[in-house]
């Protein structure tokens, strides 16, 4: 792509209703623009790494075996209204009538679509058991909507759905799911601590935040450092290695505010290794057994001829307010270096151009044409601009590679740089070989 052809409005200015550094960037370089309050148009730059960060949660659903479908943003009042729920979810529902004076709501959660889905297609129990997710817009009609799209009242969110015969099966459910998420947050290059919380308007009795460090979170959380080093890469998608992980991440105290005593905390962990801090929440699992099923009358048949109803649990990822978070956890220094997982380009070339020579705009030419024809995702500064200027914007952008055509540069070889560390003159076959590995 050329950056001359990108739409990328960059501003120079601070936006002053921005206070925090994900939302400051997410306008600065054109990633968002607001539409209305807590509600954002997502432009080029923006919408391609949240579609990067979306494959890979898709990518880790599938890997646990859920599948993948589609739910309405608009949902009946009905279904609602028969779970319980339609009365005492509050004023962040948003509630609307049709022509027909139908009662219909803006989706901000699923549980009880797919719960209706379920219960008129499955009815035995050969078929359990069952996880779905899709992903797809909610609305949660915020009092205070604030920090750009990291609380905002549209966003994009992945949100599962398991059913199973059995508590001791749902846990199980419930283990893969929390698996997927430590494996999806590592491949954003986060890490993210699974901490006890509080169901919330989603009911039931286990539950668990993933919760990423940063000083901007609105999350206090209090917990065992020695929970950082617990290590993910050993764990496997089997119901033994499973069960291994939630017990060995259980031995580590870390819960949110809402579930914090100071005793406990004290009692628990030793003053050494006790952190106090700040992080943003960015996914949320709830085991709630039958609250959705019995009132909704979703059964089963049993191997005996019994009916029972289904055990279900919900799982949530933020997937638009991930892309905040990662800026939150990276951004430092007046810099930002995206993962390559999620970067929306894999390397940019910065060429030295100056009108009256035409020969590092042409070096870079080639470099691109070659760079492109080796399927290599890159992005060429072809704007007439001082170099200190492009540094400054490409420092902002966050592409984590940059191949710099100025003075350095000869016929064979080109200044090579991952943001954050030193440059160093390579030719363009091992500049390719690094960027596919």
């Amino acid at each position: 792509m050329l950056l001359s052809k990108l739409f990328i409005p960059i501003t120079k200015d601070l936006p002053a209703e921005a206070k925090i550094k994900s939302h400051q960037l997410m306008l600065r370089t054109g990633m968002i623009r607001q539409s209305s309050a807590g509600i954002y148009s997502w432009l080029p730059l923006g919408f391609k790494i949240m579609k990067k960060i979306e494959q890979i949660v898709r990518e880790e659903q599938n890997n646990v075996g859920a599948q993948e479908m589609l739910m309405p943003t608009i949902q009946s009042a009905d279904i609602w209204k028969e779970s319980g729920r339609y009365d005492d979810y509050g004023e962040e529902m948003l509630r609307i009538s049709d022509r027909q004076k139908r009662e219909m709501l803006y989706g901000p959660t699923n549980e009880e679509q797919i719960t209706e889905i379920f219960r008129s297609s499955v009815k035995s129990y050969k078929l359990l058991p069952q996880i779905f997710y899709h992903i797809q817009w909610k609305f949660r009609d915020e009092l205070r909507p604030r920090f750009g799209v990291m609380r905002c009242r549209e966003f994009y969110m992945k949100d599962a759905y398991s059913f199973d015969l059995s508590e001791n099966e749902a846990v199980l459910s419930y283990n893969k799911m929390f698996y997927a998420y430590l494996k999806t947050f590592q491949r954003l290059g986060l890490k993210s601590i699974p901490m006890k919380a509080d169901t919330g308007p989603i009911g039931g009795d286990l539950s668990h935040e993933f919760i990423i460090l940063a000083d901007t979170g609105e999350s206090k959380i209090f917990a065992d450092k020695r929970i950082f080093d617990v290590p993910i890469d050993e764990y496997k998608n089997n119901e033994s290695s499973l069960k291994k992980m939630r017990n060995d991440f259980s031995k580590f105290y870390a819960v949110t505010d809402d579930k914090f005593k100071t005793e406990d905390f004290n009692k628990n962990v030793k003053k050494e290794d006790q952190i106090q801090t700040k992080g943003i929440e960015v996914g949320h699992i709830f085991y709630f057994g039958d609250k959705y099923s019995k009132p909704m009358n979703c059964s089963v048949d049993t191997k005996d001829g019994k009916k029972t109803f289904v055990k279900m649990g919900s799982y949530g990822i933020g997937v638009s307010r991930l892309v905040a978070a990662i800026i939150e956890a990276k951004y430092l220094n007046e810099k930002m270096k995206w993962p390559k997982s999620v970067s929306p380009f894999d390397v940019v070339i910065i060429p030295s151009i100056n009108k009256n020579d035409n020969s590092n705009i042409d070096k870079a030419k080639k470099v691109y044409k070659e760079l492109k024809t080796n399927g290599i995702d890159v992005l060429l500064d072809d704007v007439e601009e001082n170099i200190s200027n492009k540094f400054k914007k490409h420092d902002l952008l966050g592409i984590p590679y940059q191949i710099i055509i100025g003075s350095k540069a000869t016929k064979d070889q080109f200044e090579f740089k991952e943001i954050d560390k030193d440059s160093q003159m390579l030719d363009l076959n091992k500049i390719i070989k690094l960027l596919k590995n």
